[in-house]
């Protein structure tokens, strides 16, 4: 399957693994299997079909609890309920007592994979480098040392910032922190000056370890407002130029290269962290006002990916696995992912660093587990579909796969050999790899007929989970064999979670609906300098309150129903929650960012939708619609064709006449960081949609009268 060689020359990196080359156009693939003879072969052959299966007798899965009680109610709570798998009334603590700390893990991790691959960067279109356990140890040992040496004090005075992409370099910088027991402090890759410049005053950061020259610049630019900021680190060189600013700024320039073979020279002693400490201060972005620093423990977060190494099971990841890293190591879903897979001695590797050429990187790496989120997931889905309804021929098999898969899954049997995934599903397989079996989808809701599909796909584990920052990552996570939809699954063992009444929007803990809050082993020791925010998140029982409104279900999983927050009241006294609407809206086809706006002298809803180009285009061709895409997205018959289909979705989910949106924009660009219309974390920026749509929000309610 591969070959294996050294590397020649000075590379830091030992390992280098051929893949075959999969194809090109996974998705071009899929059309014509499910269009061409073989998809007609699949077709005339169900029978077949059906009687490989019986042959075949597939093992059902055995999920770790109950699936039609997933969690139980913890007496004299309050109504909180817990995970089937914790202890009753408690909560699951450190699964192993050699991995307490984010340092102890790593060297876990070498332990029990027998120093092996640990972490690769991609170095051609098919080629994967690794370096091994052993090799990041030492090699974030000697960055520490180099630290040290050049006046980094050890201990937890000291906050070490990180502006990178995800990377090798990005993990020897955090693991050289914990070494000293100082703390990491991300710096997100598309946050702005402002934010960039309040993080470091607030944190006192006097050192930061950049990817790339062209940050260094825009620090040193700033380094008047970051009177603290004495030493920038850059990973890929820097100019002479940016030498010289530095100097007349005051500011020492390295590059990680010379900091590490300055810690070779000058080694200094461990002084490893207890489970006690911080290990980071992640900022969240808020769609209004600075980021709130939020503190974590190694404590907090070991414990947090040991409850869900417990409820994966088998599944969780081992050894052999491989993990693609693509989403940015500054939020705490990525990084939770990386525990779970360094703490059992897996491998990690990165993407190439552009987003767009993601699929690449999936076919030369060939990964096993994967975290991803629904905004690529709708990508691959909305390809898929608006090839198959190109055919009758095509909808019909697709149709017909689709249901046999599905009844494999309610039957608990989740694989990828049969008829159907070797004939209809495998380029979609392909384009992932080939070898995924086991994908987490966090950070957003993943509509339900998309997460169906994805597990009929991939024929892999799927599970969706929800948190925050604040509790690490996810605070629950579907149980695996579960094929139902729209809900996160019960808490993890390691917290609890109640519901409280929210009576504004008519939500009573009594008929198990509410806000979910939080309590247990993974909940936050504060915002950084912020005792008023802190009280304001967390009450006097150190229940965690995180405005999101969700319901409990007969088999004890959580639904997410609505957001406390952004609530606003209509003309007629009526509250709106536009997330709530915004959600249901996205799931149709021809939308794929949207923003829902009222207002308390407005009696009704509109909004600004930036239409699926992919798909109007084709729906354009077929009724031979023509123009630019601007032309396209100020058509008429566009905007009805929208609004009609936003409308019947939203009768379907049962949203009541106030809560449709009575007029809409097409807005023929997207919703980007860069234009401030959205956060870091691809979160709605309401008050900046607001102000920029402002004059077309006006025009609307004018033409309403």
């Amino acid at each position: 399957m591969y070959s294996e060689y050294s590397l020649a020359g000075n590379s830091v990196v030992s390992r280098v693994v051929k893949f075959p080359l999969l194809s090109e156009n996974p998705m071009e693939d899929y059309l014509q299997y499910i269009g061409g003879t073989v998809g007609i072969a699949a077709l005339t052959g169900a029978a077949a079909a059906t009687a490989i299966y019986m042959a075949c007798s597939p093992t059902p899965i055995s999920p770790p609890v109950d699936i039609d009680d997933q969690s139980c109610e913890i007496p004299n709570s309050g109504g909180a309920r817990q995970s089937r798998l914790a202890p009753p009334g408690g909560f699951t603590s450190f699964l192993y007592e050699d991995a307490k700390t984010l340092y102890e893990m790593m060297q876990r991790g070498n332990k029990i994979s027998g120093n092996g691959n640990c972490l690769g960067y991609k170095i051609s279109k098919t080629e994967y480098a690794w370096a091994s356990y052993k090799e990041v140890i030492e090699r974030s040992s000697n960055v520490a040392s180099g630290l040290v040496h050049i006046g980094m004090e050890p201990g937890q005075s000291s906050f070490i910032g990180i502006y990178s992409q995800n990377s090798v370099e990005w993990i020897l910088t955090e693991q050289a922190c914990y070494n000293q027991s100082t703390v990491i402090v991300p710096l997100y890759d598309t946050l702005g000056p402002h934010a960039c410049t309040f993080i470091i005053n607030q944190a006192e950061i006097k050192f930061v370890i950049c990817d790339k020259e062209e940050k260094a610049k825009s620090l040193l630019e700033k380094s008047e407002d970051t009177p603290c900021l004495k030493h920038i680190i850059v990973v890929n060189g820097y100019s002479n130029e940016t030498k010289q600013i530095a100097i007349e700024k005051g500011v020492q320039l390295n590059t990680l290269k010379e900091i590490e073979e300055l810690g070779a020279q000058h080694p200094a002693e461990v002084m490893p962290p207890k489970p006690e400490d911080i290990a980071t201060v992640c900022y969240t972005s808020g769609t209004t006002g600075d980021p709130k620093g939020v503190m974590l423990t190694h404590a907090n977060i070991i414990i947090d990916a040991c409850a869900v190494i417990e409820q994966l099971g088998e599944y969780a990841p081992n050894k052999d696995d491989v993990m693609m890293s693509f989403l940015p190591l500054a939020h705490m879903l990525e990084r939770l992912c990386e525990v779970t897979v360094y703490i059992n001695g897996g491998s990690l590797g990165f993407f190439g660093g552009d987003v767009r050429t993601l699929m690449d990187d999936l076919r030369a790496l060939r990964p096993t587990i994967m975290p991803a989120v629904p905004r690529l997931l709708n990508r691959i889905y909305d390809k898929v579909i608006a090839g198959v309804n190109s055919s009758l021929l095509k909808k019909l098999i697709f149709k017909l796969a689709m249901r046999m898969k599905q009844s494999e899954l309610e039957k608990l049997i989740i694989r990828n050999n049969s008829i159907w995934d070797r004939v209809v599903f495998k380029p979609v397989r392909e384009g992932m790899g080939g070898r995924m079996r086991l994908l987490v989808c966090g950070s957003a809701p993943l509509a339900g007929n998309v997460l169906t599909f994805i597990r009929c796909a991939l024929g892999c584990v799927v599970v969706e989970g929800y948190g925050q920052t604040e509790c690490v990552a996810p605070c629950t996570l579907n149980i695996q064999g579960d094929y139902s939809v729209g809900h996160v699954g019960p808490p993890i063992s390691c917290c609890h979670i109640k519901l409280v009444d929210v009576p504004e929007m008519e939500y009573y803990a009594k008929d198990k609906k509410g806000e979910i809050c939080i309590k247990g082993l993974n909940v936050f020791k504060g915002y950084f300098k912020d005792e008023q925010k802190t009280k304001e998140t967390i009450d006097s029982d150190g229940w965690l309150h995180t405005g999101d409104i969700g319901m409990w279900l007969p088999n004890g999983s959580l639904k997410i129903v609505d957001r406390r927050k952004h609530i606003f009241k209509l003309a007629q006294g009526e509250y709106i929650a536009p997330e709530k609407i915004e959600n249901i809206y996205l799931s149709s086809q021809y939308v794929s960012q949207i923003f829902v706006h009222g207002e308390s002298l407005q009696s009704c809803l509109v909004a600004v939708i930036v239409p699926d180009k992919e798909v109007l285009t084709s729906w354009c061709k077929e009724k031979g619609i023509e123009g630019s895409w601007e032309e396209i997205c100020r058509n008429k018959a566009i905007k009805e064709l929208i609004l009609n289909d936003i409308t019947r979705l939203g009768k379907k989910a049962g949203l009541k006449s106030f809560e449709q949106v009575k007029d809409i924009y097409v807005h023929s660009g997207m919703f980007t960081v860069d234009n401030g219309l959205l956060t870091p974390t691809l979160k709605t920026k309401r008050p900046d949609c607001r102000k920029c749509f402002m004059d077309v929000i006006e025009s609307m309610y004018r033409l309403m009268g």
